[in-house]
């Protein structure tokens, strides 16, 4: 298990917001934290202190007025240190190349490739030959859909329910398409109201490696989610770091995955 830092970037900054808040309409989201150093500053501390493998993700859809100006600053951070952090949002066949070729080590997929709520295949086959296997990251951020026991993947930055199950069926399916997965609880994220041990439960199945992001608040919540997750997934910290306005201290929580 190890710390994997993020940068989150909403209307050209770097944010922590209510995941569940999200709306493309008006470009809206609850904010939790906005900061005032930009997204460059980050990546170097991140470069700083040896910690690969997190994650750059741009919220504003194409369409949004804010969209170049959250790219500007994801390109920013990339080149702050290329091949030290992955990028994710609205990234397709299409794109990936361009944020691989900023300096992206991985690029983090979700809705092209659960496009109209279903798992698109030639979308993934598209996405693995410009991207190639190992540099991809799919995103199964998920919630709970009303009226059933099961965690469904989410699109469209957590806005849109599609009709595939997350389990240990669907996460052997998509391994011979990418090198890690991504998952954020979507229900948890933002909140600071601990995690979903359910869903980690769940995570701990996965045939590649994975990341649990959603709902982390203390130190008591990283350990459950390491006896949950059988010490095989790694985590993110968003809202509860002391970078991002909590509480959990980034100098303690960094040292976690050089301890093992």
């Amino acid at each position: 298990m190890r710390f994997r830092p993020c940068i989150d970037i909403h209307n050209g900054k770097v944010k922590q917001i209510v995941g569940s808040s999200l709306r493309d309409e008006g470009d809206r989201a609850a904010e939790n934290f906005v900061s005032d150093r930009d997204a460059a500053f980050y990546a170097g501390l991140f470069k700083r202190d040896g910690l690969p493998g997190g994650h750059v993700i741009l919220l504003n859809h194409k369409e949004s007025s804010y969209y170049e100006a959250t790219r500007r600053e994801a390109f920013a951070a990339l080149s702050s240190w290329p091949g030290g952090l992955m990028a994710g949002g609205g990234i397709s066949a299409d794109n990936a190349r361009e944020f691989l070729e900023a300096g992206a080590s991985h690029v983090i997929v979700t809705s092209y490739v659960f496009s109209g709520g279903k798992i698109n295949f030639e979308h993934l086959d598209m996405l693995k030959a410009a991207a190639g296997r190992e540099r991809i990251v799919l995103d199964l951020s998920c919630k709970r859909k009303p009226g059933t026991d099961a965690y469904f993947v989410m699109t469209d930055r957590w806005q849109k329910f599609t009709d595939t199950p997350l389990g240990e069926p669907l996460m052997e399916k998509l391994a011979s398409y990418c090198s890690e997965f991504l998952v954020h609880a979507v229900e948890v994220e933002g909140k600071g109201a601990g995690i979903d041990g359910e869903l980690a439960a769940q995570l701990a199945l996965s045939p590649v490696p994975v990341t649990y992001a959603g709902g982390i608040r203390s130190m008591e919540d990283i350990r459950e989610l390491e006896r949950l997750g059988q010490e095989k997934i790694d985590f993110t910290v968003g809202s509860a770091l002391d970078l991002y306005g909590g509480k959990l201290e980034y100098e303690k929580i960094k040292m976690i995955g050089k301890e093992v």
